[in-house]
């Protein structure tokens, strides 16, 4: 895969509106399908997709006179669209339940679907509903919802699919492939010690390098002798790739005594650690080493720095 690594210089990102929001989706509406399951189908308006903001990188190079020049490239950092999402009864339920609004709607086989306005930053793979609206068969309004809450987007999200879509729409650089593919998880390292294994993979399609920090989360499973799961811990880290350091900058941890996942506390309190090389954590670092530097344009899609 070809290189394109962004700099940003001569007075750095400029950041500028390139299109107002979305016009709200109509009867006449495509939606263009994307998955379904026993609760919920999901579907997307390509029509509506909007770059709203991009960054201004400039790079200066030499040509073979050493005649300065400069090259100018636009890396869009907020995307809009529309979604749809309609709901079983039980999609429906867990909705509801899940939004805490039940006394607003008592009766479940009253939401047919929703729509919703995304505002997507790619550069930290964040989502944040501008608004929502839920509707009953007959196509009427029946709750609404603004908070522009923002959430992120990794395996556990509801809205990945939505987040691939949208913005393969715009870069092109194969979201839905990489979600879909059977290497999206690789391997890191495996490790076992006093009857227990633990192993952790990576979730190739969160990768961004910024800077030298390889951003990602991974999942981390340890099992006992008898192959039963003791403990996962799903984190979000940040590894420095030159320096051979790693922080964790979210995550959550489950086990089998409390059979829920609970925040996970850094024990470094969100400062870099050394990946020491007698430790398994050093095997996932030459893993990631290498993962980078073979995929170099992968994880430095849309960066502009």
């Amino acid at each position: 895969m070809r290189n394109y690594f962004l700099f940003a210089i001569f007075f750095g990102m400029f950041f500028f509106a390139v299109q107002v929001t979305s016009a709200a989706p109509t009867e006449t509406t495509q939606w263009y399908w994307l998955k379904s399951d026993d609760k919920y189908s999901k579907y997307f308006d390509p029509e509506s997709v909007r770059v709203v903001k991009q960054a201004r990188i400039t790079k200066r190079l030499r040509n073979s006179s050493g005649e300065e020049y400069e090259t100018v490239r636009e890396v869009p950092t907020e995307i809009e669209a529309w979604t749809k999402t309609t709901y079983t009864q039980e999609g429906a339920k867990e909705t509801i339940t899940n939004y805490g609004i039940m006394a607003t709607l008592p009766d479940p086989t009253i939401l047919s679907y929703s729509l919703a306005l995304f505002r997507i930053n790619p550069q930290t793979r964040t989502v944040q509903y501008a608004r929502e609206d839920f509707y009953n068969a007959q196509g009427q309004i029946i709750w609404s919802k603004a908070d522009q809450r923002v959430k992120e987007i990794n395996s556990q999200s509801f809205d990945e699919d939505f987040y691939c879509a949208i913005v393969d729409e715009v870069f092109r650089q194969g979201e839905v492939e990489r979600k879909n593919a059977q290497d999206r998880w690789i391997e890191l390292w495996t490790h076992t010690d006093n009857d227990l294994t633990t192993t952790v993979t990576a979730d190739t399609t969160t990768m961004q390098l910024k800077g030298t920090n390889l951003i990602l989360w991974v999942w981390q499973e340890t099992k006992n002798s008898e192959g039963r799961i003791v403990e996962i811990r799903f984190m979000k880290k940040a590894v420095n790739l030159p320096q051979g350091t790693e922080k964790i900058t979210a995550g959550q941890i489950w086990t089998a005594t409390t059979r829920t996942f609970k925040p996970l506390e850094d024990e470094n309190a969100g400062a870099y650690r050394m990946i020491k090389r007698n430790e398994p954590d050093y095997r996932g670092l030459v893993r990631l080493r290498e993962y980078a530097k073979g995929y170099s344009s992968w994880v430095s899609r849309y960066a502009i720095n």
